[in-house]
């Protein structure tokens, strides 16, 4: 993050700690409890999903030529592969004889993507290389058997793939202003630790919801997140369809006697992006997470949470991996056990059809702007 938005999130929240505030929506919100619920709605969320840029990971994930990932998440069975040009493409993962899935999970490619049913074989590139027994196909148009190509985008150590439709990725248009603030911090360098995959049985925004405003800290985290954290206070800002949560910890305080041009705000701090449509991506003192949510089995009760570590050094001694071993665990058992049930929880009343409404209030407009947003995007309009 550059200096000089450094030291204005600074002093923000040197304001607000002074006057005992914090960053205000114009209006408290009501959102209808069928956003959480309702299988149509869902519906049109996962065909938004499927069309949006989605961020795979950082290029950490898929570092050396050959190197690739799968993400079967959104319905669309996807493949990205670094090739030996260096680029990263992506295609549907399938073979174009039979369907069949060419690859799973994560790894490295040494040659061609050879398929295990029966051993098409395709370039890095998703062209067709070798078909066995090629002559059974006599009077057929193999030339036209690449594999089918997805928009992909590498851009300062962030991939990007759109599921659905041929429209190329513009960093710059997606992240509405973001784009050199994501430069800023150098995740071209950043190296990934582990993933990890939760289940939830809630809808998947709420996942989002949980970390879109402190409000609840000094409550549900009384214990865990409310010693580190001022509860109640947060700055946002809005980035086209994205937006900025910034949650100041206790240690912000500590700048205060320091010269501005030496504040390091990201030490005192969580800085919480939600990149539309489904991304948590939030920068911590000495890492940074991805917390990728989608919705799942076209459930509106149902999602799963990839949650990935990337550090800015590789972890290559047990000393470092049981450093972030525990930073991790930390962090999976604050979610799992206060976060996650609290929203299961919600979940259930909704799906007990008691409640109409709920309510955000001023004082969580980040949660608001988000629920906003993916309404409108969908075509449906919030109080």
């Amino acid at each position: 993050m550059y200096p000089e938005t450094q030291i204005d999130l600074a002093r923000q929240v040197f304001d607000h700690l002074d006057a005992h505030t914090t960053a205000l929506a114009d209006a408290v919100t009501i959102n209808p409890v069928t956003a959480y619920t309702c299988p149509e709605r869902l519906a049109q969320e996962l065909e938004l999903i499927r069309s949006e840029p989605i961020l795979m990971g950082l290029s950490a994930k898929i570092p050396k030529a050959g190197d690739y990932l799968t993400d079967n998440n959104t319905g669309i069975p996807i493949l990205v592969v670094r090739g030996h040009d260096g680029t990263v493409r992506a295609f549907v993962n399938a073979c174009r004889h039979r369907g069949t899935m060419l690859v799973s999970g994560e790894g490295h490619i040494r040659n061609r993507i050879v398929c295990p049913y029966h051993a098409w074989s395709y370039d890095l590139d998703g062209g067709l290389a070798v078909v066995p027994h090629k002559d059974a196909f006599e009077g057929f148009d193999l030339a036209s058997c690449q594999l089918k190509a997805l928009p992909a985008c590498e851009r300062d150590g962030l991939i990007w793939v759109r599921p659905t439709g041929e429209a190329p990725i513009d960093p710059d248009d997606h992240l509405g202003g973001l784009a050199d603030e994501f430069q800023s911090y150098g995740f071209a360098g950043y190296h990934h630790y582990k993933t990890r995959r939760i289940a939830c049985a809630m809808n998947w925004k709420i996942i989002i919801d949980t970390f879109l405003e402190p409000y609840h800290f000094a409550v549900l985290h009384r214990e865990t997140v409310a010693p580190i954290f001022f509860p109640n206070l947060c700055l946002f800002d809005a980035f086209g369809r994205n937006l900025r949560e910034t949650l100041p910890r206790r240690t912000i305080v500590e700048l205060r006697s320091q010269p501005p041009e030496t504040w390091d705000v990201i030490k005192h701090t969580a800085i919480v992006y939600v990149l539309f449509p489904n991304t948590v991506f939030v920068m911590q003192a000495d890492h940074a997470e991805v917390w990728r949510v989608f919705p799942c089995n076209d459930r509106s009760d149902q999602s799963v949470v990839l949650l990935e570590f990337y550090t800015p050094e590789p972890v290559t001694n047990d000393k470092a991996r049981g450093h972030w071993e525990r930073n991790m665990d930390l962090v999976v058992r604050t979610v799992e056990q206060e976060d996650f049930p609290t929203g299961e929880d919600a979940q259930r009343v909704y799906k007990s059809g008691t409640l109409d409404t709920v309510a955000y209030g001023k004082n969580e407009p980040a949660l608001a702007f988000f629920e906003k947003t993916i309404a409108a995007a969908i075509g449906h309009s919030m109080g």
